[in-house]
């Protein structure tokens, strides 16, 4: 999370759509940057709403823009899949190498999730239970158009590094997995269409 005072802005860092390297090339122009732990550097839009919004609002004397991106949600999986799957994960009960893809979505498709496919959703990530949501979202596979934004409201030029990616790996899935994919995430679906094409190249 990085809170921007001049400018009234906060950057909510959702899981999975390349907040360290935002962290990383914007903290030297934040007021506040919060990269640790994981649950503080990933606060929801709900608990922003509810906790660290009124704060910045009540000293601010005025209104915050809060933004975030949100990643195609088959896609965004197959990043966690990926990154659970490297040597590095000291974790076995959260390693994703020895199984599919396939075997990781049917496992997040569950209730409860086995910790290896239990991270959360985006749609819950960026839906308060009740309230205001995020005032600006985008597509992550669109991060021209996030970029331009925040160099606009920054007065900033960004280059981004490349920090945090997940390994290549396959994620094919089963027309039955697919399936279930789509009802279970179908709030994510919805949310994810929702934020209208991307920008024509």
């Amino acid at each position: 999370m990085l809170v921007f005072w001049d400018q009234r802005l906060v950057f909510l860092a959702t899981p999975k759509t390349g907040s360290t390297a935002i962290a990383a090339a914007l903290e030297p122009l934040a007021s506040v940057s919060v990269q640790r732990p994981p649950v503080l550097k990933h606060t929801t839009v709900h608990r922003f709403r509810r906790f660290l919004g009124p704060y910045l609002e009540a000293a601010s004397k005025t209104d915050w823009t809060v933004v975030a991106l949100m990643r195609e949600p088959r896609d965004w999986l197959g990043s966690w899949y990926r990154f659970r799957a490297r040597d590095e994960q000291a974790d076995s009960t959260r390693s994703t190498q020895a199984m599919s893809f396939d075997d990781f979505v049917q496992g997040w498709c569950r209730d409860p999730r086995p910790e290896y496919a239990d991270v959360g959703s985006q749609a819950k990530f960026l839906r308060p239970r009740q309230g205001q949501g995020a005032d600006r979202l985008f597509r992550y596979e669109d991060f021209d158009s996030f970029v331009d934004f925040l160099e606009d409201r920054l007065g900033y030029e960004i280059v981004l590094p490349r920090l945090n990616v997940s390994p290549p790996g396959a994620t094919e899935l089963s027309p039955e997995t697919e399936s279930l994919l789509q009802a279970t995430a179908a709030e994510d679906f919805a949310l994810y269409a929702s934020l209208g094409p991307p920008r024509a190249t």
